[in-house]
């Protein structure tokens, strides 16, 4: 590539990096998306190989394009959703480069604008989007050492039970992640613990409608502050086996134990937080306050959808919660391997601009940055709840697109009245 220039760089070739192209090609305004791997490269390479997506097809996809020969109520493999996105930038001609990795970022000298260094060479650029996502760097908490004489794997890096030694298995997550691989090792015969932290849990259907649709229509996906104290609370949702309510109880009935959060490690033992029975008790009453958000909304709109009075019927807490584990010898009880389904930190070291706090986090306003010309798409609650959703995403590129179609009106006035242009 050696130097280019362009009006806009956006670095990622995900799902925000194509709906971001997708509109500022509509806009016709010229960039380049690069990509240091492939097309949606996470979804294929670090996702577990059972993996399906939380929504339904009708749900989950841009507005331009539905998922081929899948149903819509159904819920697409990661494969699926990595081939969607290939054939979604096939279709608006998307201006990617693939195997481009971006090294840094930086402010111009002298003129408006940012040099962006990357391993092909150098890009001028009037504007950058960073569409990277939240899913950068795998977070895994220093609680067991990694001298610790027992495998230690991140959940971007779990495959299936067949990767792991024999022996039983630690999964540290209650989150979409954490549960479904709790299942599926339960499920092929291993020995399961399951740290169970705060969380959500919706239901996957209700009244013959997903969850998905319900947060539609009583306007949860347009929240704008998630509420205090549940930023980073975990949602416990399923696509798999086409769909299924996330139930502790359920898990626990089928052999896995429940424990508390993951406290600390010492001596070989694991030291677990005495919350777990709060923790199954708020879910629960997540849960309950949503079907009676969803009672309501049938009621109040006359709609036709059938009663489901057995939904609320939660069953006894198994032994585990009754009187859970406060701590586990690793070696004692055969685990041989810790599942950390831990979620993930942001990696900006390579963007060398004034957009951050003191923290290192991003400091935006629906992605329009406090560094003039850099934009952020695709983070969690970047403009509302469904911000870091397929579809959400989608909508928020489209508000960054048109912010930077305004400020390049205002960059042509500038440049036209400029006294080189008046000179020429």
């Amino acid at each position: 590539m050696s130097h280019h220039d362009t009006e806009v760089v956006v670095v990622g070739g995900g799902q925000a990096g194509i709906a971001m192209s997708e509109h500022l090609g509509e806009r016709g305004i010229a960039h380049l998306v690069l990509e240091r791997d492939r097309i949606a490269e996470r979804w294929r390479t670090e996702r577990w190989d059972s993996l399906v997506a939380n929504g339904p097809a009708w749900h989950d996809r841009f507005p331009g394009m539905e998922f081929p020969d899948l149903d819509p109520d159904g819920f697409a493999t990661k494969d699926q959703v990595a081939d969607y996105f290939v054939a979604y930038a096939e279709k608006i001609a998307a201006p990617i480069r693939c195997g481009v990795n971006v090294e840094r970022v930086r402010k111009r000298t002298g003129r408006p604008g940012f040099h962006v260094e990357t391993s092909e060479g150098g890009i001028d650029a009037r504007y950058v989007v960073v569409a990277t996502g939240p899913f950068q760097k795998p977070a895994i908490p220093p609680i067991v050492p990694r001298e610790a004489d027992v495998v230690q794997i991140h959940s971007s890096g779990y495959r299936n039970p067949d990767q792991l030694p024999d022996g039983a298995v630690l999964v540290v997550g209650s989150g979409s992640s954490g549960v479904q691989i709790a299942d599926e090792l339960r499920r092929s015969g291993r020995e399961v613990y399951l740290s169970v932290g705060p969380h959500n849990r919706p239901p996957r259907r209700y009244r013959e409608r997903d969850f998905c649709w319900w947060l539609g229509v009583l306007g949860k996906w347009d929240a704008a502050t998630p509420p205090r104290g549940a930023e980073h609370v975990t949602i416990a949702v399923s696509g798999a086996d086409g769909g299924k309510t996330i139930d502790f109880r359920n898990l626990a009935a089928d052999g896995i134990t429940l424990v508390g959060m993951t406290r600390a490690f010492d001596d070989g033992r694991i030291r677990f937080a005495d919350d777990l029975r709060d923790n199954i008790a708020r879910g629960d009453a997540d849960y309950l306050a949503m079907l009676d958000e969803a009672d309501a909304y049938v009621a109040r709109n006359g709609l036709d959808l059938p009663e489901e009075p057995h939904a609320r019927d939660l069953g006894p807490a198994p032994d585990c919660v009754v009187d859970p584990l406060s701590e586990l010898d690793l070696a004692r009880a055969g685990v041989t391997s810790i599942v950390w389904a831990t979620g993930f930190v942001s990696d900006y070291s390579w963007l060398e601009v004034d957009a951050f706090d003191a923290a290192g986090k991003p400091q935006h306003l629906r992605g329009v940055s406090t560094e003039p010309g850099i934009y952020f798409l695709g983070l969690p609650w970047l403009s509302r709840r469904g911000s870091s959703f397929i579809w959400g995403v989608w909508h928020d590129a489209a508000y960054v697109a048109e912010h930077i179609a305004i400020q390049r009106s205002y960059a042509a006035y500038h440049d036209a009245r400029s006294p080189r242009a008046a000179l020429a």
